[in-house]
């Protein structure tokens, strides 16, 4: 493979590492340790800032991750859909169900993102501090937040079957 290959995968990976790292830190860091935090309104603003920050991060991150995955497929001569995309046996065969299964994950965690940053997000910023509505809004962020990440967790597995075939 060619250094322009090597180099593409490279900010791949670390488009990666920041996407899914951020979401895990978000989780297991930001999130409790936010929830400890008085006033409410305080707790809310945090909350609010944060998930701007990553929303504007995170996005970024996704576009690198689909305009260098489409590179990845080029490099690697998947772009033929005569020979690659509609091949039944290539989606049959083990890198093919491996490809199935990341751009099958990749769309979804899209959608769930999407949903989760542009829908459930903005309305729990918006919900007053400590309400029912706010708590209700930040549940259901959360629990498709952890769809996301679960989708990015195929993500990185289908992507070292990929890589180690």
């Amino acid at each position: 493979m060619s250094a322009p290959y090597y180099i593409n995968v490279t900010i791949h990976v670390l488009a990666a590492l920041i996407w899914l790292g951020g979401m895990f830190f978000l989780a297991l860091v930001g999130a409790p340790v936010l929830r400890s935090v008085e006033p409410a309104s305080l707790r809310r603003e945090l909350f609010d800032q944060l998930g701007r920050r990553f929303r504007s991060v995170g996005w970024i991150t996704l576009g690198v991750l689909v305009v260098t995955g489409i590179d990845n497929l080029y490099f690697r001569g998947l772009l033929h859909w005569s020979a690659i995309w509609a091949n039944a046996d290539f989606w049959r065969s083990s890198y093919g169900t491996a490809l199935g299964f990341k751009l099958a994950a990749v769309s979804a965690m899209l959608v769930v993102e999407g949903y989760h940053d542009w829908v459930l997000g903005p309305r729990a910023g918006q919900a007053a501090a400590g309400s029912d509505e706010s708590v209700d809004l930040r549940a259901k962020a959360s629990a498709w937040a952890r769809v996301a990440a679960m989708c990015g967790i195929v993500i990185v597995v289908a992507a070292v079957r990929l890589a180690r075939p």
